[in-house]
């Protein structure tokens, strides 16, 4: 198993014709097209391959844009794209809350996660409390998921995702976000640096290094 405790994926590079594959799912994805199954898990290996490079405070360069939560409104995310521009004419950062709510939770975060995965250096994509387990079996992703494909095989795809994105961005090293807010036990922005971010999200507290939670 891996660092975040799952089974291994293998590592994959983003060759020719896989920038072509990218291609057309992104086609597809903003014609609001599910993905298949195995479309799905192919891009959470892929974008799982470059977000697991990244720091938990990712640092982006200006210009770009942040997007707060989507909750899987699919006609706010395309409005969107229509007033500010699509990868790669637009630097974007998600702030998290991709799913749940909305009805079109996994066409919202297909299309966003193969934009990373297409253009890593202008999409960037932090974790919200929604990118967890627990409560997109409440809010509506897991349900969603079922419904189209007939099995929780995609769910569990992105959520084993989601415990790769970064927990927050520096801009230009002056403008600091994350997706909630800021925690009462953390006083610089190293701790968020030294937290191991390879989990499920917990209710409260934080987690440093390799401690485990009692």
């Amino acid at each position: 198993k891996n660092h975040a405790g799952h089974p291994e994926w293998p590592l994959m590079s983003l060759s020719f014709g896989d920038v072509d594959w990218a291609d057309t799912c992104l086609e597809r994805l903003f014609k609001c097209q599910c993905l298949s199954e195995e479309e799905v898990r192919k891009l959470c290996v892929k974008a799982r391959d470059i977000l697991q490079a990244e720091e938990n405070v990712h640092p982006v360069s200006l210009p770009c844009t942040l997007v707060g939560d989507i909750h899987g409104q699919w006609y706010d995310l395309e409005e969107m794209f229509a007033i500010g521009g699509v990868p790669p004419d637009t630097n974007y950062v998600f702030l998290g809350d991709y799913v749940d709510r909305g009805y079109f939770s996994i066409e919202t975060v297909s299309l966003i996660v193969a934009l990373k995965v297409r253009y890593p250096g202008r999409v960037h994509v932090l974790r919200g409390n929604h990118e967890s387990r627990q409560i997109t079996q409440v809010y509506g992703f897991y349900d969603q998921c079922l419904k189209q494909y007939g099995s929780p095989n995609v769910w569990k795809y992105f959520t084993d995702l989601f415990d790769f994105l970064p927990l927050s961005i520096l801009i230009n090293n002056k403008i600091f976000s994350v997706h909630g807010g800021l925690s009462p036990v953390i006083d610089t922005i190293d701790q968020i640096r030294s937290l191991d971010r390879f989990l499920e999200v917990p209710h409260d507290g934080m987690r440093e290094g390799d401690e485990k939670e009692e």
